[in-house]
């Protein structure tokens, strides 16, 4: 029987998002969109709308509708590759966290070792301990910028390193993996045959970065042996339609993916892989990503205006992308104990995130750091906040 941990974040959020009256600021989507409103962002008058109820709903295109992998993959494109992504090298899922499952199953096992950077998204490095690899845990620091040291890379890497695992933008902290230190991941790979595994579910919500400072899709470096995942949820808004995908251009990982999930999925929804293609059509695309990152950039400034008010016990290391970040607490100097924080603060003000040491620490620290998703609707941040900040002044004060 495969043993497996309790997947800490999500028995945090299903125990206490249902809180009556709570204020919610640790969803990790960009504010949900509807069907509507999602039509309403077509720059075609003309443009057919985004469901065919008029379809049979058979199983439909096994690995994803041929228009939705051709969406897809010009992401990938624009992103300046090196080489053309072929909608084939995409494979349709059911979100992201299909996705990253599928890939451990597929790639890693008994014998293999991987190393994953840390902290990030529990599944990263749970689910191929799981499967019977050895798991390294690539450290990320405050003091860097949350941005991994590439020389510590070089330490962790032994003769069965088979996946080096990296979440870029990341989780839970908003960072970003600069375009050098991509590159220099990559060679570290390239120079010993490591799968390199991104998952780029954050991609592209850059926020906070100048075009030129926008690091490329791993996929787009080029290197065969990268895969990525990314989904509709959270930088698109969509996470109600369960679509996600896994993108590879080594045809070998694309093979060995599509034969595993036979095992667990035949189809998505014709339904979701339909708004999903509308969604990322050309013709709406652009609209969404431009509603999401405007949201963005002025939800983190009440963050920013939050920390700045109470620098005394407030710290961070400010997000350059996603929807997430990760703060320090502090009472008299000390961390505070995140869990009983969060309790404290929920039970207290109604406002909701998550505790650092709990659902990303796993004994390896980020004491008194709570995870805060900012890109909801901005009045729920602005209340939350205003919350908080009337509960630090009594409390931590």
């Amino acid at each position: 029987m495969v043993k497996i941990p309790p997947f800490d974040v999500e028995q945090w959020m299903d125990k206490y998002e249902t809180t009556p009256g709570v204020l919610n600021i640790a969803e990790t989507c960009c504010s949900s969109i509807s069907v509507d409103a999602l039509q309403r962002l077509n720059k075609r008058q003309d443009a057919p709308p985004p469901v065919d109820f008029s379809r049979p709903m058979t199983y439909g295109a096994i690995l994803g509708s041929a228009e939705l992998r051709q969406n897809i993959a010009s992401q990938y494109d624009s992103a300046g590759s090196s080489g053309e992504v072929h909608p084939d090298s995409v494979i349709v899922t059911q979100g992201a966290i299909a996705a990253n499952h599928l890939v451990f199953y597929s790639l890693v096992g008994p014998g293999d070792h991987v190393v994953c950077v840390f902290p990030t998204y529990q599944q990263l490095y749970a689910v191929p301990e799981s499967l019977g690899a050895e798991v390294s845990l690539w450290e990320l620091k405050a003091e860097d910028g949350f941005v991994p040291d590439v020389k510590a890379l070089r330490g962790l890497i032994k003769s069965n390193t088979k996946m080096i695992v990296i979440n870029n933008p990341n989780n839970p902290t908003g960072a970003t993996i600069p375009t050098e230190t991509l590159k220099q991941i990559i060679e570290v790979a390239r120079e010993k045959g490591i799968i390199v595994f991104a998952d780029e579910v954050y991609r592209p919500l850059y926020h906070s970065l100048d075009a030129d400072k926008i690091p490329p899709s791993a996929l787009s470096l080029g290197y065969e042996k990268v895969v990525v995942t990314s989904s509709m949820s959270k930088a698109w808004a969509l996470a109600g339609i369960r679509v996600g995908w896994i993108a590879s251009q080594d045809p070998s990982i694309i093979e060995k993916v599509a034969l595993v999930r036979d095992y667990t999925t035949i189809s998505v929804s014709q339904i979701d892989d339909q708004v999903a293609r509308y969604a990322l059509s050309p013709d709406v695309r652009p609209q969404l990503i431009a509603r999401n990152l405007e949201l963005s950039k002025k939800n983190l400034a009440l963050v920013d205006q939050f920390i700045q008010g109470h620098q005394e016990v407030v710290s961070w290391v400010k997000p350059t992308a996603g929807t997430t970040a990760f703060v320090q607490f502090k009472k008299n100097g000390k961390p505070v104990d995140d869990e009983k924080f969060c309790l404290d603060v929920l039970e207290k003000t109604k406002v909701m995130f998550l505790p650092g040491s709990k659902c990303f620490g796993h004994g390896k620290g980020f004491q008194g750091y709570v995870r805060i998703g900012y890109v909801q609707e901005t009045g729920v941040l602005q209340e939350a906040l205003e919350q908080l900040s009337a509960y630090v002044k009594e409390n931590l004060a």
